[in-house]
């Protein structure tokens, strides 16, 4: 097998790539021009950081044991991602259906995921930015320690973008104007943010309160995050590598369970035309 012949795999991948980014690139350049959505995008996930840090110290006067700079760390990350990737690619989604973008594009080479993806790579890159940008900075403010598992957070981060994007995908058939993306995602964000511990960590709530917040779509991704950074959730004494991946387990399965039923219904509801 020679190395022309070898390389003949890789090339529908490559192709792939390729038109993903392209389509990245474009969207980059229409978020960079949209004043509002890179607003959204930047502004208030970091406006709501002193607040969140309030309610938390308030908890944490309450709730003996309570680890502040991991509820807050596992707080602020959790709403980067809710506005930065599910809100501002809702808005996109609904804003190129009604230019018709995604029509066109459907008549081209690029395949259905591949368009929906394209589009997602401006806020996904926005959000792993931040992500980065707050890492550095709570281990630099607030002293935070290494990573337990890095594994388990790239798995928790991977399933909930992927989550997000497919809930986005999943929220703009509900929606008809980029106006009305504000109230079409609102119970995503406020059942995401009252419910999977960003704004009140899972350890304060009552027994029964707690296991029904366990199963809703983005608590465990965000639980894989904490243990992957802390080794613990909040509801026990924290653990190593191995013992990390074993606290773990069952959050990964509902994970990828609900990342699965959110893709399935995003491909099965989704529009790709104007809503009449």
């Amino acid at each position: 097998m020679n190395a022309a012949t070898a390389d003949v795999p890789n090339r529908p991948l490559t192709r792939m790539l390729t038109r993903v980014l392209a389509l990245g690139r474009a969207e980059a350049i229409l978020l960079l021009r949209n004043r509002t959505a890179l607003f959204t995008a930047l502004a208030v996930p970091l406006l709501m950081v002193g607040g969140l840090r309030s309610i938390l110290e308030q908890q944490a006067e309450q709730t003996p044991g309570l680890d502040l700079d991991a509820a807050l760390v596992n707080g602020v990350l959790g709403i980067v991602l809710l506005f930065v990737v599910y809100y501002n690619l809702t808005a996109a989604y609904v804003a190129r259906r009604g230019e018709l973008v995604l029509k066109r594009l459907r008549t081209g080479e690029a395949g259905d995921l591949e368009i929906l993806a394209g589009t997602a790579v401006p806020s996904v890159a926005l959000a792993l930015l931040q992500f980065v940008v707050l890492g550095v900075a709570g281990a630099v403010l607030l002293d935070l320690p290494v990573p337990v598992n890095p594994l388990l957070m790239v798995a928790g981060l991977a399933l909930i973008i992927t989550l997000l994007i497919a809930l986005a995908a999943l929220s703009s058939a509900f929606t008809r104007t980029v106006e009305s993306a504000g109230i079409t995602t609102l119970p995503v964000l406020l059942i995401s943010q009252f419910g999977s511990g960003l704004l009140f960590p899972l350890t304060v709530m009552p027994d029964q309160l707690a296991t029904v917040c366990r199963a809703l779509p983005a608590t465990p991704a965000l639980q894989l995050l904490q243990l992957g950074w802390f080794g613990t959730n909040g509801s026990g004494p924290a653990t190593d590598f191995a013992g990390s991946w074993a606290e773990a387990a069952p959050h990964l399965a509902l994970a990828i369970l609900w990342t699965a039923a959110s893709g399935w219904a995003a491909r099965r509801w989704f529009c790709w035309e104007p809503r009449r």
